[in-house]
């Protein structure tokens, strides 16, 4: 894996463009940072909220603000309110979010989330 490394900056995240990605219902709003190899994101969804897709990504994310639940298509759900986080590593868990009052997260995903299922 090539390794690139990241200079000290600050990010002003009004200032960061928000790009539109509706969902089955709702719509989310993206803030992105985008690195090599590394993706920063400040995401919004609207009340109502529901993923169009089952995410096989795996993240790192963060609750700003608002509460949201995370459904696993084993039919798991995962309740996600402000100051909680959850984990996953790519291709292990296919997860989307709803949310009815809508939420703000902070999700980071990149390379080092990568998971060989052959290794399993």
């Amino acid at each position: 894996m090539q390794q690139s490394n990241i200079l000290f900056q600050t990010v002003k995240w009004d200032e960061i463009e928000k790009t539109i990605h509706p969902g089955t219902i709702g719509t989310a709003w993206w803030q992105t940072l985008q690195f090599d190899g590394l993706r920063v994101r400040v995401v919004e969804y609207s009340p109502g909220y529901l993923a169009d897709h089952w995410c096989q990504k795996g993240h790192i994310v963060y609750c700003l603000e608002g509460d949201s639940t995370v459904e696993l298509e084993t039919g798991e759900t995962f309740k996600l309110s402000a100051g909680m986080s959850y984990i996953v590593s790519d291709n292990l868990s296919s997860h989307r979010s709803v949310t009815e009052n809508g939420v703000k997260l902070l999700i980071v995903d990149g390379d080092f989330l990568r998971h060989d299922l052959n290794t399993i």
